[in-house]
């Protein structure tokens, strides 16, 4: 199954486990502070795919759901029962990565677009070199420079990379908001 919208987690195991049952993009919170650099990545997302909150049922879960409501209102949720979050499991906390795969999609097929309506990026890192985003002097500006224009927070190369795949951000796209910066 594949998600259109970007699935919005706490961290890396969570990351870990919604991509072990579905084929989503997420961004992980770190923790239940909300930096601006991560606003910034959930409002582009917002704004270009849709958002899922998808955080463990427990208080840091709940606060951070309320944060990023309160950053974009329209934004879908998906749950998981404490039972299903690992709740019965002596000597952990609960979390989204003790969930079963099954418990995973069925929060997610509640909410979730599903199918490949998206737009593609066509962006390699071949294209990202040639246009001096990555082993050129001035990279780290261009980066800067492009990454705010386009709503993606703080990048490296590699990061950029991913961003613009996960935003669908085409080659001429991206090639545009260059050209605008010279």
């Amino acid at each position: 199954m594949k998600i259109k919208e970007v699935i919005i987690v706490e961290g890396k195991s969570d990351t870990q486990a919604i991509q072990m049952a579905v084929e989503a993009d997420t961004i992980e919170t770190i923790g239940s502070a909300l930096p601006a650099e991560k606003k910034q990545a959930i409002l582009t997302a917002a704004q270009t795919r849709g958002i899922i909150v998808f955080t463990d049922p427990d208080f840091n879960g709940e606060r951070l759901r309320k944060m990023i409501t309160a950053l974009v209102p329209d934004a879908k949720h998906a749950f998981l029962t404490k039972k299903d979050a690992g709740a019965l499991v002596k000597h952990h906390s609960l979390g989204i990565e003790y969930a079963t795969t099954a418990a995973i999609q069925n929060a997610l097929l509640a909410v979730a677009t599903t199918g490949d309506g998206m737009t593609v990026s066509d962006v390699s890192m071949t294209d990202l070199r040639r246009l001096g985003f990555v082993g050129h002097p001035r990279a780290a500006q261009t980066r800067e420079h492009v990454s705010e224009r386009l709503g993606l927070g703080y990048v490296n190369g590699k990061q950029l990379l991913k961003r613009l795949q996960m935003f669908g951000i085409t080659l001429a796209q991206l090639e545009k908001v260059l050209e605008e910066h010279k």
